[in-house]
């Protein structure tokens, strides 16, 4: 491991796994998280597959470490089961640039122009779409809508990547996550002069001039997936550097390095083991989607789930 395990640590980390097996509770954690609390949970993995995992188990009760429209993603998933968000202000800047109110604008200019979300969004915003994607399906998903014209909300750049594979007119918001987006060519020009013989492997919400620059574009677990199965030994990871952990931990025969040290991003590094320790006994804080929007919004998460693996 390369972080330190402390004896306090140890001991928060041992009482999480005792509490979370009294109280049948599943703990999942997203792979920007910080190194111990991706080791203490259950599942590991990227947003909405974490919540679709856990819906498919019997637990009672899901605490979910990442930011706030993943536990929302968990509410909207699981209804029979109690959500609890460790960190309640841990919260994502991409999903703050899109409001319902400005949706429902955009889609009064773009009439009969079916709405495809990105998972990285609020429930409400959701709930008006017509189908949900991930960094991962974005391609298939805009293909199998069958439509002339999409909207893309709320990543640009995912979108750009997306408009690169597909002849479909592709509007999008412009939105963005600013730990990917400030990503600079200079500094994946470094990382690659400092590391030769090293991949890059970039998240589809990088800009589009780095992506241009990758050897592979992946979602996190789709670089999880590849780095595994690569005949390569050497990584350059365009993402937020909290993946290199599972990256390490997963291949540790093989090397991995950060794109730029200045990935990082502060709410996914909020939560702590004191924190989810906290959440799980006292049961609190919890999110819990109003069941208006989250019928709403379940909808469009399950358009996606229909989506034939090899469509597109």
């Amino acid at each position: 491991m390369e972080y330190s395990m402390t004896q306090e640590k140890r001991e928060i980390f041992d009482k999480i796994r005792a509490v979370a097996a009294e109280k049948n509770a599943i703990i999942l954690a997203h792979n920007y998280e910080l190194p111990e609390v991706q080791d203490v949970a259950d599942l590991t993995g990227d947003s909405l597959a974490l919540s679709i995992q856990a819906s498919e188990t019997d637990a009672d009760i899901i605490v979910f470490a990442g930011v706030h429209f993943m536990a929302e993603a968990a509410s909207i998933v699981c209804p029979d089961k109690q959500v609890l968000f460790p960190v309640p202000d841990a919260g994502c800047a991409m999903a703050d640039m899109l409001t319902p109110e400005q949706l429902i604008k955009k889609k009064q200019e773009l009439p009969g122009v079916p709405v495809v979300t990105y998972v990285n969004s609020t429930a409400e915003v959701k709930a008006l779409s017509d189908i949900c994607c991930t960094s991962a399906n974005a391609i298939q998903v805009v293909k199998w809508t069958g439509a002339d014209e999409v909207l893309m909300t709320p990543d640009r750049n995912l979108a750009q990547w997306v408009s690169r594979h597909t002849d479909q007119k592709i509007h999008y918001w412009n939105g963005y996550c600013p730990v990917h987006d400030d990503l600079t060519v200079e500094a994946v020009r470094s990382a690659k002069a400092e590391h030769p013989d090293a991949l890059l492997m970039a998240h589809p919400e990088c800009h589009m001039k780095v992506l241009e620059m990758a050897d592979v574009v992946r979602s996190t677990s789709g670089m999880l997936v590849y780095a595994s199965k690569s005949d390569a030994y050497e990584f350059i990871v365009a993402t937020e550097n909290g993946l290199l952990h599972q990256l390490r931990k997963q291949n540790p025969e093989k090397k991995f390095y950060h794109a730029s040290p200045d990935m990082i991003c502060a709410d996914m590094k909020k939560t702590t083991l004191k924190h989810m320790l906290a959440a799980l006994e006292n049961e609190k804080p919890m999110v819990k989607v109003p069941e208006e929007i989250r019928v709403k919004a379940f909808r469009a998460v399950q358009r996606m789930m229909d989506v034939p693996r090899d469509a597109g």
